[in-house]
């Protein structure tokens, strides 16, 4: 196992590696109920039992793929976002089925399949410029850290200011304040698998304290598979013009999420060489854009990388091991999803205004920490050079402000592009970035285009 996996050359071993898998994990359970809460929105038709079995078979599938294809520290589920466009875009927006919707993410997935393997999404990945490349890692370490805020209640919405501090006197929040300062502390000191640690100590003070539900159950082994294979029998129904702008969409997210997410985690893994590139690069995007084929067939919308995995490198994880114990886990999670609900799943607490806003107080503070990891390769950006540190910067400034990776990718391009231009440096940028921009730009002023069209 050591030598598949590569653990002497990159300085691991079995026990890292599984910690490592653990605590990404942890830190990304909470898909297996978003993601059917979601999907299961009333009138999609989507069962929260089906998406639920759907979600964790395409999680372990993927996850293990990764693994064993790629060799890298990379877990992969259904991606937020992604599902929301399905559920509230595809099916309560435009009418389609769910067996529609998710047949538009398997064509997706397909289209990003045929660029993996013609060469042109690794190329466009080498001709990004070494500055945005630590730009996206640091922009995603904000995104994380801004991500375990909000999940831990301690940043909320705010109609006036936009975002505010949470409500301190809440009981989840206040577990959450005590889970980071008891994880700072272990991470401090330099203890290994310091953030598994703060999310099981987390987790049982929660419990002793009534914040935390106690597992009402440990297994059950009623599964529902009704989900699979509706998105494939669908197929031919969803190739039509109408549906384009919305499959282009989906695709560009999918597209550069992935290669944001790659970039931070190789980053943060120190696997990257002298050029800023990523081992196996191709087998990873392959498995990425099978994933999502594999998540729209499914039903379990389309599956993705994770920026949670960010957390198994901060514990150690360096190869695909961590990758397929994350796996391995999900398909535990199905007969024993009654007892991770408990470290994984969230709980209300009332919001700003009316109504209740949902917390996962055990897992938040982990996601904290991690973003603080990431943003070290801030230090790496050539600050002193203009035309290199403004797209640098708004790309770390938009990525976790508009909460969406691909939109600061966006960004970033655009402006490198226009700043180089600017200055009379065309040369200093690869063909294919000027193609990128491009197709960004379109996708950021489609909107606008289409309602002056109509």
């Amino acid at each position: 196992m050591g030598a598949f996996f590569k653990f002497s050359e990159r300085g691991t071993n079995l026990r890292t590696e599984v910690v490592a898998g653990l605590t990404t994990f942890m830190t990304m359970a909470y898909i297996i109920f978003v993601n059917p809460a979601i999907l299961g929105t009333q009138g999609t038709g989507l069962p929260f039992s089906g998406v639920f079995f759907a979600t964790c078979v395409a999680a372990a599938v993927a996850s293990i793929a990764m693994g064993l294809v790629a060799n890298f520290p990379l877990a992969l589920a259904s991606g937020l976002g992604l599902n929301a466009i399905v559920a509230f875009t595809l099916i309560l927006g435009l009418g389609l089925s769910w067996q529609e919707a998710m047949a538009v993410v398997v064509v997706e997935g397909l289209l990003v399949t045929v660029l993996v393997l013609t060469n042109l999404r690794e190329a466009v990945l080498n001709a990004i410029p070494m500055s945005l490349k630590f730009a996206i890692a640091v922009g995603i370490g904000l995104f994380i850290a801004f991500i375990g805020l909000k999940n831990a209640g301690l940043v909320v919405a705010n109609p006036e200011t936009y975002v505010a501090l949470g409500d301190l006197t809440q009981g989840p929040v206040l577990l959450a304040a005590f889970g980071l300062i008891v994880t700072l502390a272990l991470v401090a000191r330099g203890l290994r698998g310091g953030i598994l640690l703060g999310i099981v100590v987390t987790g049982i003070v929660g419990m002793v304290f009534g914040i935390v539900p106690t597992p009402t159950g440990i297994v059950d082994f009623r599964f529902d598979t009704s989900t699979v294979g509706g998105g494939v029998l669908a197929v031919p129904q969803v190739l039509q013009l109408s549906l384009l702008p919305v499959i282009f969409a989906l695709f560009m997210t999918d597209f550069f999420d992935t290669m944001g997410t790659m970039f931070a985690v190789g980053q943060e893994a120190k696997l990257l060489d002298e050029e800023g590139r990523v081992p196996q690069a191709k087998r990873i995007l392959l498995v990425d854009s099978l994933a999502a084929v594999l998540g729209g067939a499914v039903g379990a919308s389309s599956a993705t990388s994770y920026i949670e995995s960010g957390s198994g490198v901060a514990e150690g994880g360096r190869t695909g091991l961590t990758s397929v114990v994350v796996g391995l886990l999900f398909l535990l999670a199905l007969p024993f999803s009654p007892l991770i609900s408990v470290f994984g799943g969230a709980v209300p607490i009332p919001g700003p205004e009316d109504g209740n806003i949902l917390v996962s107080p055990v897992t938040a503070p982990a996601l904290i920490i991690v973003g603080f990891l990431m943003m070290t390769a801030v230090r790496l950006i050539p600050w002193d050079r203009v035309d290199e540190a403004i797209p640098a910067f708004l790309t770390i400034l938009t990525l976790p402000l508009t909460f969406n990776i691909s939109y600061g990718i966006g960004f970033g391009f655009i402006s490198y592009v226009l700043i180089k231009l600017s200055r009379g440096k065309p040369g200093e940028v690869h063909p294919l970035l000027y193609g990128v921009a491009f197709l960004f730009a379109l996708a950021f002023v489609w909107p606008a285009l289409q309602s002056a069209l109509s």
